[in-house]
């Protein structure tokens, strides 16, 4: 019997435990840390051996094969005493992968995947297609190859998800945009970062699609690096194309095949330019799957979008306070400041990434009356906007932030919680995060 490995007892690694599991291999799960009281019933109930709060090397190096959770970096110790030894360390959707015959759907980038994947499964599920959604986000994978059959999968995908792929072959994949993030993992190396995310296409063939942004000149630069198999599909906002989705007049138009598709993105639930670019791609995908047009109007009409994407909470005496705590890069922020269009109180900060604020310096300036800092560390954000707005105020948790700002806004201004950092230094994860500030906002 095979003896599978699993470092890390979290989604990913309980997901491939239950999988290994039933494909009849020898199942061991060490975590360094803690594993949370839901996992840790899982894996009694599936009968599964681990360890927590340490790792045995002597039950770890006997392995034939390691699945290694993407949160632990490859140059730990551990992993290059397994890499040394030749055993396989591949990641949770390597795993998986090989144990469906579904049709997949991967999605990755820098911005825009949570929402890019969420809204391709809506347009799917609303046409009837037998489709489950997993990856980097919601329920793990495996999980789902072990207990479901479906038909498709929308996969939401992370770098460190496809550092440890190597026969993963999605059939229709998405590159939303790649812009500097993560680098602490890359040696801050951006071309490593770039090399990752289009392993997404690496196992491609021609009878496969790669859907991406023909207006991101580091996705054109990895396109000449590294040469796709699949069938080329571009979208764009600055120019007319003669094959994808490109915008004109307001209009979101598709050219596939014969049929041109056309909306306009005033219906959109989705407001702001990198969400058309999100809406081509999850149309695209769609249109791929041979998705019915009218189908696919109505449901980018009623789709409802990502907790903590540019989610508005509630207003307070005319002040609209707005979760946008899945911002945890430069990018992502710089994309919720150009959605704003009211005088707005800006919370941001946490664990910096190595981010170069300086993008952000012109938004600021036209659409940011005041800066409240939610970080331990925030010498890096006072340096770079302390004389860009009359307003910089340092706190220290979610309910001081959001009084604070309260108290800096006034009717028709809004408040907008988009840290461009980490969340690890105050709290358990965005998602804790984005709760935290709503819970405040709710009980203000």
């Amino acid at each position: 019997m095979k003896r599978l490995t699993i470092l890390g007892g979290g989604e990913s690694g309980v997901g491939t435990a239950i999988l290994g599991k039933k494909k009849g291999y020898n199942v061991f799960v060490s975590d360094k840390g803690k594993i949370q009281k839901k996992y840790k019933e899982v894996l009694l109930h599936h009968g599964i051996d681990f360890e927590e709060e340490k790792h045995t090397e002597s039950l770890i190096l006997n392995a034939d094969l390691v699945m290694k959770s993407p949160g632990i970096p490859e140059k730990v110790a551990l992993v290059q005493k397994l890499i040394e030894k030749q055993i396989p360390v591949i990641s949770e959707i390597e795993f998986a992968s090989q144990y469906t015959d579904a049709t997949i759907i991967g999605i990755t980038g820098s911005n825009g995947k949570t929402t890019t994947t969420l809204l391709t499964h809506h347009l799917l599920k609303e046409a009837g297609v037998d489709v489950g959604v997993a990856g980097n986000i919601g329920d793990s994978f495996a999980q789902h190859v072990a207990e479901n059959n479906v038909d498709n999968y929308v996969l939401e995908i992370s770098s460190f998800q496809l550092d440890g792929v190597n026969n993963f072959k999605p059939h229709i994949a998405i590159i939303t945009n790649i812009t500097a993030d993560h680098l602490d993992r890359y040696n801050y190396d951006f071309n490593k970062y770039v090399s990752s995310k289009f392993k997404i296409t690496m196992n491609q063939d021609g009878g496969d699609f790669l859907i991406y942004d023909a207006d991101d000149e580091v996705i054109e630069e990895g396109l000449r690096a590294h040469l796709p198999y699949a069938k080329l599909v571009p979208f764009s906002i600055e120019r007319e194309l003669e094959y994808g989705a490109f915008l004109k007049e307001d209009k979101i138009i598709t050219r596939l095949n014969t049929e041109e598709f056309s909306m306009s993105i005033s219906k959109l639930t989705l407001q702001g330019k990198h969400n058309v670019k999100n809406t081509m791609a999850a149309t695209l995908a769609s249109q791929l799957l041979n998705v019915r047009s009218q189908s696919i109007k109505e449901s980018l009409v009623n789709f409802e979008g990502a907790e903590h994407r540019l989610e508005n909470v509630q207003k307070v005496n005319g002040v609209q306070f707005i979760n946008d705590s899945k911002a945890t890069n430069v990018n992502a922020t710089f994309y919720a400041l150009e959605c704003m269009e009211q005088p707005t109180v800006w919370i941001v900060g946490g664990v910096d990434k190595g981010n170069d604020y300086s993008d952000l310096l012109p938004l600021v300036r036209e659409k940011v009356k005041a800066i409240v800092c939610l970080g331990e560390d925030n010498e890096k954000l006072k340096a770079v906007f302390s004389n860009v707005v009359d307003m910089m105020v340092e706190t220290a948790g979610a309910e001081e932030a959001v009084k604070v700002a309260y108290k800096l806004s006034q009717k028709g201004d809004a408040v907008l919680l988009s840290p461009a950092c980490a969340s690890f230094d105050l709290f358990d994860s965005y998602e804790d995060r984005g709760r935290q500030f709503k819970n405040a906002v709710r009980s203000l």
